[in-house]
């Protein structure tokens, strides 16, 4: 049994697979009704609705619905996509043991203690055939997959087939009167729906569940005389064909198996047991400590097996369904269905090569597990769990494989893992002495090395070499110099897998993946939370890998992605440019072909080969979120430019990147205030006056202008703002302006006009203006305010600054290598965006006529501020005119590359940081921010 999920719960006495999502229903002893991911693990939903236990459950084929029965006598169906249940159908009088959909037509069948079959049409929500017959608790009924038969199990002892073809016919419109008014009699004189077409005895006591053989014509049931029987029927009969002897306690249920010749069945003797239906035989038993089985359910589509005991359930498979394949250069070597098989990929020419012994017992899991091929000697080791570990070694002919000659017999041995190691021989492991023995293709020993760990298996490792496993770590080993060549601490691997150059190698677990050298140096590692399949090399190096539902790839800096979904689980035998070869568990070579442009473009940035992301960015649709926050991740914001059109995302990359120009041109598009202000932050950092005054402008921000236009010395600009601030009545802001301007006249006429005569009065006279002092005086009349007398009076006026009107001046640096594609990739107006966003702003970048403001017409101010280009003969780089610098130091552009300035250099260290380097005194360390080093700093002083 290989445990795929296992929950702790209440007694779980009924158990439904959904036919395509990996979702299973688990009803309780409680009333709980829990919906669960087994691949996942997860408890997705719980319906709580039923009072007491329900003991029946069933998913839908098609629809999005369970139908649910319980000790309640109330069945009840549900949608699981709304949560809820929709509606509840009664009619028994006892509790309800089983329930299930019909495959094609509305109805579900219901077995209850009332000793009753009801047959429901779910649509209408009504009863449409009551079952009678039985004189004992019906403990299941159920509907024949293909034809019109429904099989019930009671305890009265016996096993009865009804037929319930009238029943169809019914539901179908009539085509004339006369079949319409047979109808109609029958609906009044009480016409049979159903009949019981055979009753099947033989059974010393109740029995508790039947099933019908999905294809063919047979019949399993069990019950409490601890035994299986297994019944035949046809047209006329039904009859025993055996009984299967084993279990120690009530058998619970019985089934057959989907896609195997078995008959699974569990019991309250808490064990499971397999039988083989041909041999009629016993093949294997499961056992749990505590627990009884209640329940079993099998996937409609899939291997798996589900049952219920007190406490909880378990998912389950009885085989593992990988197949054993070795890989060399164009050929393919696996084994299916008791052959091995070669594929040559290149002709995709599949070939039947030997038929492989089988194992002398009945078990399962006796398949082939792995293979390993030698190609000079032309020679396969298959190893199976035969005999707690074996293996066997064909030699075969080169020319047999076209012509299917027949082979020399097998030799066989017994060890826990075999590989080839060198042309002509391989390595076999003993567990008992931990240690390899080393045997020619004659299956003689010709060395034995004692190894370094007590390992559980082998893998190939390179010529000479092995990579022993444990359940923590693996370590690489020298057979010939006895040397362990490495070791890393890894979770229990399963596969090892290596590049083609050997010089990587791949560890998989069953939820990890493990990059790491040829020496064992550790790369990176990834965690999954679905299973780890298989997973091989492509050409350039990228570890492509499948889980249960996902081809994914693995790049060597650790960066990972989803290449696409998958319907079913495959094994990767071989990667060759865009297609992928594989094997599906039915052991069939399939060729998917991938898109692999996304994780080209990445492994092309990470190893830095600019011209490949530059050919993929000019023909390749790179699209999505993620792509973006890869890039942006990564270090490249000006290349996701490339794929955005949404106009925020542009402007929030744009700003990361640096780039004004491309942010200036998106925040135009969409015009909000908040993003004006954000460009004007970004253009204030790189010192570009020009575009910080237009942000200023479009948002009507005129006391940050103000200040502005203070600190470039633009006192023409200043005096403008003046005037705008007296248009729309600004007290505080005209006064403010006159101040920056230091006029003298201006301030005193503020004061005055906002009836502030005594500060008008004492800043003219201080100023020396006595025209307006004698002026004010006379208004004031016995208020003039008295000044301090020997004080000498100094015109406050702001500081000249060190530079007027120009941008600051940055480092000359030279284009990115993207950054030249952005002016002509993905935007139509790139003249406007360079005329809104060129070099210096400060002649251009004018305000309105503030002649023309005499009428308050201040929204004008925000419409002409457009600025000129300023030079146009310096346009964008265009994709096609790239020259690719060398990966070596970047040469200094010319002081005249006007066009290449706008890139701005990476900020120093801030002052605040170098005071906390520099400084031993905790004032200043709290200064800067850093109490913490500041409290250090008092300590240290203090003991000292």
């Amino acid at each position: 049994m290989l445990t795929k999920f296992e929950t702790k719960s209440n007694r779980v006495k009924g158990l439904s697979f959904h036919s395509k999502r990996p979702w299973i229903l688990a009803s309780l002893h409680s009333g709980v009704i829990q919906l669960w991911d087994y691949r996942m693990g997860t408890l997705i939903d719980r319906f709580d609705e039923h009072d007491g236990p329900v003991r029946g459950v069933h998913f839908h084929k098609s629809q999005p619905l369970f139908v649910s029965g319980g000790d309640d006598y109330k069945i009840k169906v549900w949608n699981y996509k709304l949560h809820r249940c929709l509606f509840t159908l009664l009619g028994h009088l006892d509790y309800i043991r089983t329930v299930q959909f019909h495959h094609e037509y509305p109805w579900i069948v219901s077995a209850s203690d009332d000793q009753t079959i009801r047959i429901w049409n779910w649509q209408s929500r009504t009863c449409i055939s009551v079952l009678t017959g039985h004189n004992h608790y019906v403990m299941c009924a159920s509907f024949h997959p293909k034809e019109d038969l429904v099989v019930s199990a009671s305890l009265d002892q016996t096993v009865r087939v009804w037929d319930i073809g009238a029943l169809r016919k019914k539901t179908v419109s009539p085509a004339d009167d006369i079949m319409r008014l047979t109808q109609m009699n029958s609906d009044l004189f009480g016409g049979v729906d159903a009949v019981v077409k055979y009753v099947l005895e033989g059974h010393d006591r109740g029995v508790n569940w039947a099933a019908f053989h999905p294809t063919l014509p047979l019949i399993v049931s069990g019950a409490d005389d601890r035994q299986v029987k297994l019944w035949r029927m046809n047209d006329t009969k039904a009859w025993e064909v055996d009984t299967l002897r084993g279990h120690m306690n009530n058998v619970s249920c019985v089934m057959f198996h989907a896609k195997q010749d078995i008959i699974v069945s569990n019991s309250e003797d808490k064990s499971i047991r397999v039988w083989d239906v041909t041999k009629r035989t016993g093949v294997q038993t499961f056992r749990r400590e505590h627990d009884r089985f209640w329940i079993l359910a099998s996937h409609p589509e899939m291997n798996l097996l589900a049952a219920g005991h007190d406490s909880g359930m378990i998912v389950f498979k009885l085989e593992r369904e990988r197949p054993a394949f070795a890989v060399s250069g164009d050929s393919l070597f696996y084994a299916k269905d008791r052959f091995l098989r070669f594929f040559e990929f290149s002709t995709q020419r599949d070939t039947q090569v030997i038929p492989i012994r089988r194992p002398g017992t009945t078990s399962l899991n006796q398949s082939p597990r792995t293979l390993s091929y030698s190609p000079t000697e032309n020679a396969v080791l298959i190893c199976s769990d035969v005999d707690g570990g074996s293996y066997e070694l064909y030699v075969i002919p080169r020319d047999s494989i076209a012509r299917g000659d027949a082979v020399p017999e097998a030799k066989r041995g017994v060890g826990g893992s075999a590989v080839f190691v060198a042309r002509n021989r391989f390595a076999v492991l003993d567990k008992s002495s931990n240690q390899v023995l080393v045997k020619n293709l004659k299956n003689e020993v010709v060395k034995k090395s004692g190894l370094p760990i007590s390992a559980d298996a082998i893998f190939y490792a390179g010529t000479g070499n092995l990579l022993c496993r444990t359940e923590d770590r693996v370590v690489i080993f020298d057979l010939q110099q006895r040397l362990v060549l490495g070791e890393l601490q890894t979770p229990f691997i399963k596969y090892v897998i290596w590049s083609n150059d050997m010089e990587s190698v791949a560890l998989l677990s069953k939820h990890a993946i493990i990059i790491a050298s040829k020496k064992l140096v550790h790369q990176c590692t990834l965690h999954e939370t679905i299973r780890v399949k298989s997973g091989a090399w492509d050409d350039n190096g990228v570890f492509i890998y499948t889980t249960l539902n996902h081809i994914k790839y693995c790049l060597p800096n650790g960066d990972s992605g989803i290449i696409r979904t998958l319907n079913v689980p495959i094994y990767i035998t071989k990667i060759s440019g865009n297609t992928i070869f594989c094997l599906d568990r039915d052991g069939k070579n399939r060729a998917i072909v991938i898109d692999a442009t996304e994780y080209i473009f990445k492994l092309s940035l990470l190893k830095k080969k600019y011209e490949n992301v530059m050919s993929m960015i000019r023909n390749s649709q790179l699209c999505g979120q993620a792509m973006i926050a890869y890039l942006q991740q990564k270090g490249f914001p000006e290349v996701a430019l490339h794929f955005v059109k949404d106009e925020r995302t542009r402007f929030n990359l744009a700003l990361e990147s640096g780039n004004i120009q491309i942010a200036v041109a998106s925040a135009k598009e969409i015009d909000e205030k908040d993003h004006w202000y954000r460009l004007g932050v970004e253009a204030l950092r790189q010192g570009n006056a020009g575009i910080v005054e237009y942000a200023y402008q479009r948002t009507k921000n005129f006391e940050r202008l103000s200040f502005l236009y203070l600190v470039t010395g633009n006192l023409e600009k200043l005096s403008k703002m003046l005037r705008i601030a007296e248009v729309k009545n600004d007290v505080m802001g005209q006064f403010h302006n006159a101040l920056y301007l230091g006029d003298v006249r201006e301030r005193v006429k503020i004061l005055e006009n906002a009836g502030h005569l005594p500060l008008a009065y004492a800043t003219a006279k201080v100023h020396g203006l006595e025209d307006v002092v004698e002026r004010l005086a006379a208004e004031l009349g016995d208020d003039i305010p008295s000044l301090p007398e020997g004080k000498t009076p100094s015109l406050l006026m702001p500081p000249a600054p060190i530079m007027c009107g120009g941008d600051w001046p940055l480092l000359r640096v030279m284009k990115g290598i993207f950054e030249g594609g952005l002016d002509n990739m993905g935007r139509g107006g790139a003249d406007e965006d360079e005329e809104a966003a060129d070099g210096d702003w400060g002649e251009e970048l004018d305000m309105v006529d503030v002649d023309g403001l005499q009428n308050g017409d201040v929204s004008a101010i925000l419409e002409d501020g457009e600025a000129a280009e300023e030079n146009e003969e310096e346009g964008g780089w265009d994709l096609e005119d790239l020259e690719l610098p060398p990966e070596a130091d970047t040469p200094r552009a010319s002081v005249s590359a006007r066009s290449s300035v706008f890139v701005a250099p990476t900020p120093g260290m801030p002052v605040s940081q170098i005071w906390i380097q520099r400084s031993s005194l905790a004032a200043e360390h709290a200064a800067a921010g850093n109490f913490d080093t500041g409290y250090a700093t008092t300590q240290q002083t203090t003991w000292n």
